[in-house]
């Protein structure tokens, strides 16, 4: 496939995505509300590793006057044995010293960085879980997991070696000029004289090299969706035989992400040898203009020779410095996603004086509430209901009709755009998201089983339930019998979605899981859709003893499933067309009659 095409499909695959390359100046701002995360290291580990910085700066510092003016020109110069064997001890237990030094400095600095990264992460899937749903119907997975793990994996270098060796490097290039200028301030001019050509080319750089690390992570959370994607959707995949083009298509991708990691480590790598050559540049000054300083005698052959040492240790934290840099800009255009999710306000959010409702008993009443996904999408028009504590309200229209989306109102995963939603005469607005949401057990369509044992995935619902209260909450919902025949009962291992179970299977899972959170009001999606009529009674069974003493929403298309509940709300683009019971709709010969009607006939036609 040539890169023209690989390129088109994956901008026709990917023009939903809203990850994008930020372009912004280097924010400084920023870099400093991200070593922020050292604060908590500052009290030990972080000083201790300046100590070991400061030790082993001083000690490099030193080693080059004892080698060259104390060494060749006081020692060997005057021929004192003495001292040259002190001298030569003493060299020796200054590199046994910076050995040492060094040894506790990346051991401390590898906890640093560590602990920083671990933070990071936490706080930004802390931050994730707390955000609304509008939040990830916008994202797919990959792209949030490309910010938690390789964004933040990104990080790793900078905080692991680069903000410590910035620090001694930096020292070290003070010391090293302020001991040259001190040795000879002309032959020091001289060297440095070729610093403002690098600096100014270096600077040229800076800007192309952090677009094309912002390319890269945004190339990688494409990648990382895609492969979400595929995974998630093999099925798919292998039904409609389309393993060829989904190959092609992974190409596309993996070769953008190829590309933007070769054109940014272009850009990267173009800064050392910079270096290299400037190095050469000032290796050249050095011996022509520090010849003809030792042929007029102003300056001694020790002293050049502690030039040479110094001029050699001065390009390397400059080559140093100049990966720090580019690590920074790694760390910035990694850092922009970070915090542009860390910044990311939760559209649903509790007010300062929150309440903390205690135990309710279930009233929920609509007034005059309307809501929009999008201005160009009004999902629900001035609905007003009321639902009684313990009563069955069951919601019945076509897809798109705002069944569902009720279901959301009342969960609080979203506000409503004008009116109010009130559970036992408190407006939810008020009341904590916790409180609430602790009394509401939402059962869907496509139950979500976790990676783990069939126990702990319906201990989810009450994580401080005995092996006692789960089970009994099993066998209430009539799970017990297919779990115990299970290779290990309720210690059998599943994977993630529950691949080993029926559908029936993880639907009774999901009920017993809702059971045993004992919430107040408990709303049914589609619970029921996806199983077979066999199925379906023993759902009916474990249904009576879900729905008993709770205040129930059920939202079904399968309109047999709802016959006995007290209220049956009809919708209709958004709007409530006919309510009463089952014998009361009926009756009415209106929208509800031909709804079950229409059902009748498609079932006795197949």
């Amino acid at each position: 496939m040539s890169k023209e095409i690989k390129k088109r499909n994956v901008s026709k695959r990917f023009h939903y995505s809203v990850d994008q390359v930020i372009d912004m100046p280097f924010n400084w701002l920023q870099m400093t509300r991200l070593f922020g995360y050292l604060k908590p290291y500052q009290t030990k580990l972080l000083p201790l590793s300046f100590l070991m910085v400061i030790i082993t700066t001083a000690v490099r510092l030193i080693i080059p006057i004892l080698i060259g003016v104390y060494t060749l020109d006081k020692a060997i110069g005057n021929k004192d044995t003495k001292l040259l064997t002190i001298l030569v001890f003493m060299i020796a237990l200054l590199y046994i010293i910076s050995y040492t030094a060094n040894i506790f400095r990346i051991r401390w600095m590898n906890e640093l960085g560590q602990g920083v990264i671990y933070d990071i992460r936490k706080h930004l899937f802390t931050h994730v879980q707390s955000l609304s749903h509008r939040f990830f119907d916008q994202r797919s997975a990959g792209s949030i997991l490309v910010r938690i793990m390789n964004d933040i994996n990104s990080l790793q270098e900078l905080f692991t070696n680069g903000v410590i060796n910035s620090l001694m490097d930096t020292l070290l290039l003070v010391g090293i000029f302020a001991i040259l200028f001190s040795l000879s301030p002309s032959l020091t001019l001289a060297i440095m004289i070729i610093l403002p050509l690098m600096f100014f080319i270096s600077t040229s750089l800076r800007r192309n090299i952090r677009r094309s690390w912002q390319t890269v992570r945004l190339k990688q959370s494409k990648l990382n969706s895609h492969l979400n994607e595929s995974i998630q959707g093999i099925r798919v995949t292998q039904s409609f035989t389309q393993e060829k083009e989904n190959m092609s298509f992974f190409e596309g991708v993996n070769y953008e992400n190829f590309e933007s990691w070769r054109a940014a480590s272009q850009k990267n790598a173009m800064f050392r040898p910079l270096v290299e050559v400037t190095n050469a540049l000032g290796t050249a000054v050095l011996i022509w203009y520090g010849a003809h300083l030792i042929q007029n005698g102003t300056i001694t052959i020790g002293v050049f020779v502690s030039f040479a040492f110094y001029l050699g240790m001065f390009w390397e934290p400059i080559s140093r410095l100049g990966q720090v840099y580019n690590q920074l800009l790694m760390g910035m255009a990694s850092s922009e996603r970070i915090f542009e999710f860390l910044d990311e306000k939760p559209i649903v959010s509790e007010g300062e004086k929150a309440i903390d409702i205690g135990e309710i008993k279930g009233e929920i009443v609509f007034k005059n509430v309307s809501f929009a996904y999008d201005e160009s999408r009004p999902a629900l028009r001035g609905i007003n209901l009321e639902i009684k504590a313990g009563q069955t309200a069951a919601l019945v229209g076509h897809t798109g009709s705002g069944k569902s989306t009720i279901a959301n109102l009342i969960s609080r995963f979203y506000d409503p755009t004008l009116g109010e939603v009130n559970i036992d005469n408190h407006n939810i607005r008020e009341i904590s998201l916790k409180s609430l949401r602790q009394q509401i057990s939402v059962v869907l369509q496509d139950t979500f089983i976790f990676s783990g044992t069939i126990i702990e995935n319906i201990r989810f619902g009450r994580p401080e339930a005995t092996d006692e209260e789960v089970i009994e909450a099993a066998k209430s919902v009539g799970a017990h019998k297919f779990i115990e025949q299970l290779p290990n009962g309720y210690h059998t291992e599943v994977e993630e979605r529950g691949n080993i179970l029926s559908v029936g299977e993880r639907q009774l899972l999901s009920f017993a899981r809702a059971l045993l959170a004992n919430p107040r009001i408990l709303i049914l999606d589609e619970a029921t859709a996806s199983i077979d009529t066999e199925t379906e009674v023993q759902i009916q069974q474990a249904l009576k003893t879900l729905l008993k003493d709770r205040t129930a929403i059920i939202i079904a298309h399968r309109l047999s499933t709802i016959r006995d509940a007290e209220q049956i709300i009809v919708l209709d683009h958004g709007e409530i067309l006919e309510r009463g019971s089952h014998s009361q709709l009926m009756a009415e010969n209106g929208h509800y009659h031909r709804l079950v009607k229409a059902q009748f006939n498609m079932l006795n036609a197949g």
